[in-house]
C-alpha cells in the first residue's frame, strides 16, 4: 500500500474517515457491497448488502482492484458520485447518486427492549468495540438477556472480535488461522477471567455480516453460547496482515484462512444461522401474535423506553431514532424472532 492507502487503513480502524460509508469485497469476480455503514451517505442513499457495483461514475469495475475502487469512491466532502449497480430482484441496473461526506463511525449502539433485554448493535469492529460493549453492559445490570446485532457489519479488527467472544466464552479456542507457512498457524483461545457464561444470547446476522462478524457469530455458535438468527453470512475468512515498509507505506498480504472452533472454514461458506429468518415486516393479526403488550414490559409503544439510562416518552420518538418501539419490532422479522427466542431462553434460564 502507498502512503494514501496506508493512511486510509489507519483511519478506518480508528473510527473516522471520508467517503461514502461503504465496505466492498470481491465475490465471484465482481465488486460487491459487503455492507453500507449505518447512517452514512451510502446507507441513506439505499445501497444494500449484496449490490454489485458495475460502474463508479463512468469507470467500469471489471478487472478493477478493491483498492482502486475505494480510491475512486473516496473524495472531498459534498462532492457527488454515481454508482451503477446490479441488485437481486431488479431487472435493470440501478444508478444511485451519493454525496460524499466525512464518515464518523459509532461502532456500538446500546438500547433496551422492555426492562430485561439489552440490545447491542455493532456496526464495525474498530478499536472501540470491546470497551464500548463492556460499558453498555455495565450500564444495564438488570438485563436478563442480550441481543447482539451484527447485520451489515463488514468486520474489522481481529483482536476486537476475539475480545467480544472472550466476554462470553470461558475456555477453548475462539478462532484459528492456517496457511501454507506452518509458523503462521495460530490458535486464539479464550483467556478472560471476567466471563459471562450465563446470560442468554441471541446474535443477528445476514449477508452483510463478514470477517470479524463471522468469527464472533461462528465461535459463539460452535461453543453453543448463543443462538444465531437471520441469514447466511458473507463468507470472508481470509487472514490479512499489514506490514509497514516505512513511515508512510505498508504492504497488505493475505497469508492464511480463519477457521472456527469446530474446524469449519468461513471463506466462501459463511456462517449458517441456527434459525433462518428473512428480513421483512410482520403484519399484526387480531389474534395469535406471539409478541403481545404483556410480553413487552411497560408496553413498549405507550410507556417509557430506557436507552442508555435515559427515559424517552412516545412524544420524543421522532427526535430519537434510537428507540426500539413495538412497531419497529414488527417491522423487523429477524429482530422479532430474536426477541421471541431470547425470551424463551430467559424463561428456561430461570427454571
Amino acid at each position: 500500500m502507498d502512503k494514501k492507502e496506508t493512511k486510509e487503513l489507519q483511519v478506518q480502524t480508528h473510527g473516522e474517515f471520508g467517503g461514502l460509508g461503504i465496505t466492498v469485497g470481491m465475490k465471484d469476480g465482481a465488486l460487491t457491497v459487503i455492507a453500507p455503514l449505518e447512517g452514512t451517505p451510502a446507507d441513506k442513499a439505499g445501497i444494500k448488502a449484496g449490490d454489485i457495483i458495475l460502474k463508479i461514475d463512468n469507470q467500469a469495475t471489471i478487472g478493477m482492484t478493491i483498492d482502486k475502487a475505494v480510491s475512486l469512491m473516496r473524495g472531498k466532502p459534498s462532492t457527488p458520485i454515481l454508482l451503477t449497480i446490479v441488485r437481486k430482484g431488479e431487472t435493470k441496473p440501478l444508478k444511485i447518486k451519493i454525496i460524499r461526506d466525512i464518515i464518523e463511525i459509532q461502532s456500538v449502539y446500546s438500547k433496551t427492549i422492555g426492562d430485561d433485554i439489552l440490545y447491542l448493535r455493532i456496526t464495525s469492529f474498530d478499536q472501540k468495540v470491546v470497551d464500548g460493549m463492556k460499558k453498555a453492559i455495565k450500564k444495564h445490570p438488570n438485563k436478563k438477556g442480550i441481543i447482539i446485532d451484527l447485520r451489515n457489519n463488514p468486520g474489522g479488527l481481529l483482536n476486537q472480535a476475539i475480545g467480544v467472544v472472550d466476554m462470553f466464552v470461558k475456555e477453548g479456542a475462539i478462532v484459528s488461522q492456517k496457511g501454507k507457512i506452518p509458523e503462521e498457524n495460530l490458535i486464539y483461545n479464550a483467556t478472560s477471567e471476567d466471563t459471562d457464561t450465563k446470560t442468554p444470547l441471541v446474535v443477528l446476522v445476514n449477508g452483510g455480516s463478514a470477517s470479524a462478524s463471522e468469527i464472533v457469530s461462528g465461535a459463539l455458535q460452535d461453543h453453543k453460547r448463543a443462538v444465531i438468527v437471520g441469514k447466511r453470512t458473507f463468507g470472508k475468512g481470509s487472514v490479512q496482515v499489514v506490514m509497514p515498509i516505512n513511515q508512510d507505506e505498508a504492504l497488505r498480504l493475505t497469508i492464511a484462512r480463519y477457521y472456527l472452533p469446530s474446524g469449519r472454514t468461513i471463506q466462501a461458506v459463511g456462517v449458517t444461522p441456527d434459525v433462518e429468518v428473512d428480513y421483512g415486516e410482520i403484519k399484526k393479526a387480531e389474534e395469535g401474535i406471539s409478541i403481545k403488550e404483556k410480553d413487552l414490559r411497560k408496553h413498549l409503544a405507550s410507556e417509557l423506553e430506557k436507552i442508555d439510562g435515559i427515559s424517552v416518552t412516545k412524544d420524543d420518538d421522532k427526535k430519537n431514532k434510537k428507540i426500539i418501539t413495538e412497531e419497529q419490532i414488527y417491522k423487523d422479522a429477524q429482530l422479532k424472532s430474536a426477541v421471541d427466542i431470547l425470551r424463551a431462553l430467559m424463561i428456561t434460564n430461570n427454571l
